[in-house]
């Protein structure tokens, strides 16, 4: 029989005792699975387990970072040492948090190289690096300017782990579920994130300097796993095609996707997509060769999304939509310091469970799917949450503060703050990483990475710096324009934005060279998998052929 790929077109045969599989993304790519179903529960299975594990310790880092801060800044033992105002935010509160930011955006254009050098675990390696030299010097500091120090060594150590990991997840990834494995990196997050919010809320009774610097020497437990760990685990197959060890490439997918066999069919289509799509003089090869971004049409639709997906990410209204937390939190009649930092701890469990559960379901309905349905609710829940904002926030007499007019409209608001976390991580937060890794090709996934993490930085420093003058002199007003915001990202999405689900990271390739990648994406393969005779036929809709020209 003629060997066929995914793409052909061919008159089926039928067999009485045949299963019929309908609906399937990559036909090639199920029925190599169909040959050999995977083993959820092997021995082999659990070292792939192990590897994605460590890979998502690089997301922890991350979240124990982004909570800490918020948690600590406001210790009054924090504020007093520093010699920040105990109340109102400053400048140099500010400068604090951008400095980190700054450091990440540097340290974009460097996790890339880094990333592509050595393999990736060796990019997680030097992130893990810098992560545990920034937080020795904020740890031990004695003044602002050593703290400042530690948090742009901090932020420039992020950036490439924050772009070894999500590569090296998807490109180990079980095809089968590359999307809720890969989805599960970035829900790490929180894994990071919620001990960030409970450690400190402990130490906060501490009284000293202590209270601060012991959460801060905690930020090194997960960078020291990676840093000691990652060695433990195999390099990307497609890294080690790239750099031609295609006997080391085929034995790793043997051992993590083959149960062992070599000779397994799913092993034998990864690995010859992988060596037909993987260039081994690309551009990965050259450090400062940034080109492959967007040197041709699918190469510039494919950055255009990863960028799409990094300002979606960022500027759905997850920051705003907590800006008068502190306001509600008072008008319910929530004033110890303790309860806030134990009702933001609460938040971020919420946030993980909504983003386990999205990165369990992206395979099963898509991730376009996934993202118009958390993005439509999201309007939905900022239509309500800005109404009783306009209907219960007023600014008091004489001394220009906010506050909430109704005990019960405030817990209603923070109801709604909950209720918006919850279904922003169900959509969202799996795809933040995962999206953007499954969009760039090989040559491009590591520069392309370092790009993404750029792009989310500057809209985090907008956050920072922007949603506060714009809150003090528009209001609650502020909230129409990320409803207006969120209605074009339901457009852009539904125009713009490929299904990725179940297909092999190599097949996206002739997706994103179709004429249109959105209509090639959707298509769907029927197969007929005789279960007597292992030949196996297929065959796409007849409307493929009438519709699609490739």
């Amino acid at each position: 029989m003629e060997r066929l790929n995914s793409h052909d077109t061919v008159q089926i045969l039928y067999y009485p005792d045949d299963a019929y599989i309908r609906g399937i993304n990559n036909a090639a790519l199920a029925m190599a699975t169909f040959q050999q179903k995977p083993k959820l529960w092997s021995k082999n299975m659990f070292k792939l387990y192990w590897a994605i594990a460590v890979a998502t310790l690089n997301s922890c880092i991350n979240g124990y970072d982004g909570s800490l801060m918020g948690s600590i800044n406001s210790y009054s033992q924090y504020r007093e040492y520093f010699g920040f105002d105990p109340e109102a935010g400053t400048p140099s509160t500010g400068i604090v948090y951008a400095i980190y930011t700054i450091g990440n955006i540097v340290g974009s254009f460097c996790a890339g190289p880094f990333t592509d050098f050595r393999g990736r675990r060796v990019g997680m390696a030097l992130g893990a690096f810098f992560i545990i030299i920034g937080t020795i010097v904020q740890a031990t500091c004695t003044n602002l300017a050593g703290f400042m120090a530690g948090r742009f060594i901090l932020g420039f150590g992020v950036a490439t782990s924050a772009t070894a990991g999500p590569a090296y997840v998807s490109e180990i990834a079980h095809p089968s579920w590359r999307g809720s494995l890969t989805g599960l990196y970035n829900v790490l997050w929180f894994a990071g994130g919620i001990p960030g919010t409970f450690i400190p809320w402990r130490t906060s009774m501490i009284e000293g300097t202590m209270s601060w610097r012991i959460p801060v020497w905690v930020q090194m437990v997960f960078a020291g796993l990676v840093l000691g760990l990652c060695w433990t685990i195999p390099e990307s197959p497609r890294w080690l095609v790239s750099r031609d060890k295609h006997e080391e490439a085929i034995r790793v997918l043997a051992t993590y996707h083959g149960d062992g066999d070599r000779n397994a069919p799913l092993v034998q289509l990864e690995y010859r997509e992988m060596v037909e799509d993987i260039s081994n003089t690309g551009a990965d090869k050259r450090w400062w060769d940034y080109r492959e971004l967007f040197n041709s049409r699918e190469t510039r639709y494919r950055s255009m999304l990863v960028m799409f997906t990094a300002f979606f990410g960022q500027w759905s209204g997850n920051g705003p939509v907590s800006y008068y937390y502190p306001q509600m939190l008072a008008g319910a009649g929530i004033t110890s310091n303790s309860t806030r930092l134990l009702l933001q701890g609460l938040q971020n469990v919420c946030q993980f469970v909504g983003a386990i559960f999205g990165a369990l379901l992206t395979d099963r309905i898509g991730r376009r799917a996934q993202l118009l349905t958390s993005t439509g609710l999201i309007v939905l829940i900022f239509s309500i949450i800005s109404a009783l904002n306009a209907t219960n926030v007023e600014t008091a007499d004489g001394s220009g503060t906010v506050v909430a007019k109704s005990a019960v409209v405030a817990r209603a608001q923070i109801a709604m703050i909950f209720l918006f976390g919850l279904v922003y991580s169900a959509g969202w937060t799996p795809n933040q990483a995962m999206y953007p890794v499954e969009c760039l090709r090989y040559e491009s996934r590591a520069k392309g990475m370092g790009m993404s993490n750029f792009f989310i930085n500057i809209a985090n420093f907008y956050n920072t710096f922007v949603t506060g003058i714009a809150f003090t002199r528009a209001g609650w007003r502020y909230y129409l324009l990320f409803i207006f915001w969120d209605v074009l990202e339901l457009v852009v999405i539904w125009f713009c934005f490929v299904e990725t689900s179940r297909r092999t990271l190599e097949e996206l390739t002739a997706i994103f060279q179709s004429r249109n990648p959105v209509k090639a994406s959707l298509v769907r393969d029927e197969v007929l998998a005789p279960r007597v005779e292992q030949e196996v036929e297929m065959r796409r809709k007849d409307y493929y052929r009438r519709t699609y020209d490739y």
